[in-house]
């Protein structure tokens, strides 16, 4: 212990060192803060919601009474869904940075609203905002380099190396002992600060430990890529260039290039692409007579076709029944879009297993709930939820029901998956 307490004091008489230590510690504070605060700002959204939304119904309630119109009721009813964040979401943001946590929605069609305004790739927004994830996988080995690559070749530079090895308790001890006294200053400054951001976000004691043995983990790649760099006996300097590289390189390079590959073998459309065909399919409803309209409602939807016939005036049930029409015309399309994902996003966890950097990422965002598994997961509930509208709102409008402001209570509501 005795030695280790020295090799601690050592350690604190070099500058840039003990500066390399505090500041990588503020990264880290700072990110866990700004993860802190961007999932305080989300959650307070999502408990400002049901105020924000007893008001709407509130106004278009007083409206619908009037005519009793079960049409206007869905027609302009908006319905809230969201994802509340989970206790580990502020160590690593992911999806909730680039898609939408709450979404409202109607009784029309439902992929144009899901996909609307969805013009990015998920892939592509690799890095992520400013948070423990991006200190831990891009930031943290760039102080791994610095505390280790001249671990060994400074004290051969300096002329000590032979001495050293030469004490009582020197040689490999006394290597080991130094990198376990840098590895777990590290590991200090990364894992202290996210222990207590974890224990006030009320994060579950296993997914705790495992983070922090990931941490350990990832330090560990980088150290002993360190050490095999040191193997080759070169200069201090050209340690710290060689390592740099392989930062560069399995960090940003190989990562960005798996992507593009990912994206090239696996081709997938953008999420817009189906709102617009959606569009377009509900706007050539207006040109079509209505009966071709119903009869293709009707033999998607038997369910309904017990319903009156429709006059010459409009009515609801064909505007909403064009809009379902429209979902259902985009269907394969959805199918493929999301199977798209699904398979991008598996290559991109495989190849977590050959790179540290994106291994790490992955499992972050995997525990947080914020991985495209989770985005598609919210969109499922949606999914059930605007069916469950959908029910709700026909059987006022194909049995001819009238539609008070009592019957705005029993409108369906969202509920969200609690996280634990």
């Amino acid at each position: 212990m005795n030695l280790f307490a020295h090799e601690f004091r050592l350690l604190l008489r070099q500058r840039l060192t003990v500066f390399a230590l505090v500041l990588l510690g503020l990264l880290t504070i700072a990110a866990l803060t700004a993860g802190m605060a961007e999932v305080g700002r989300q959650r307070a959204a999502i408990a400002a919601i049901p105020a924000a939304q007893a008001q709407d119904i509130g106004a278009i309630a007083a409206w619908v009474d009037k005519e009793k119109d079960a049409g206007s009721a869905a027609y302009y009813s908006f319905h809230p869904t969201w994802d509340a964040p989970s206790p580990l979401a502020f160590a690593a943001l992911g999806m909730r940075d680039v898609a939408p946590y709450i979404l409202r929605v109607r009784a029309l069609g439902l992929e144009a609203q899901i996909y609307d305004g969805d013009t990015f790739n998920p892939e592509l927004a690799l890095p992520g905002r400013f948070d423990f994830a991006f200190v831990l996988v891009f930031l943290a080995p760039l102080f791994v380099i610095a505390l280790f690559h001249d671990l060994v070749a400074g004290e051969r530079e300096a002329g000590r190396q032979r001495m050293l090895e030469a004490l009582p308790q020197g040689g490999r001890t006394l290597w080991r002992r130094r990198t376990g006294v840098r590895l777990g200053l590290l590991w200090l400054v990364l894992g202290v600060p996210f222990l207590v951001a974890a224990a006030l976000e009320g994060v579950s004691a296993g997914a705790i430990l495992i983070i922090l043995a990931l941490i350990a983990a990832y330090l560990l790649f980088w150290i002993g890529l360190a050490a095999l760099v040191d193997r080759l006996r070169w200069s201090s300097v050209a340690n710290a260039a060689s390592l740099a590289a392989a930062w560069l390189v399995l960090v940003l390079i190989v990562p960005t290039l798996a992507n593009v590959a990912i994206n090239t073998a696996v081709p997938v459309n953008q999420g817009a692409e189906i709102a617009l065909a959606q569009r377009e399919a509900v706007n050539h409803a207006w040109d079509i007579p209505h009966e071709d309209t119903m009869r293709r409602f009707y033999a998607n939807h038997p369910e309904w076709s017990d319903s009156p016939p429709l006059g010459s005036e409009f009515h609801y049930k064909w505007y909403l029944a064009f809009h379902q029409n429209g979902d259902d015309s985009v269907a394969q399309r959805v199918r493929a879009y999301r199977t798209g994902l699904e398979r991008r996003d598996a290559a991109g966890r495989a190849l977590g297993w050959v790179l540290p950097s994106v291994g790490a990422q992955a499992l972050l965002t995997r525990l947080a709930r914020t991985d495209l598994s989770a985005q598609l997961a919210y969109q499922d509930r949606i999914r059930a939820f605007h069916q469950r509208l959908r029910v709700f709102y026909y059987g006022y409008l194909f049995h001819d029901r009238p539609f008070g402001k009592a019957d705005f209570a029993r409108a369906p509501r969202f509920e969200d998956v609690p996280h634990k």
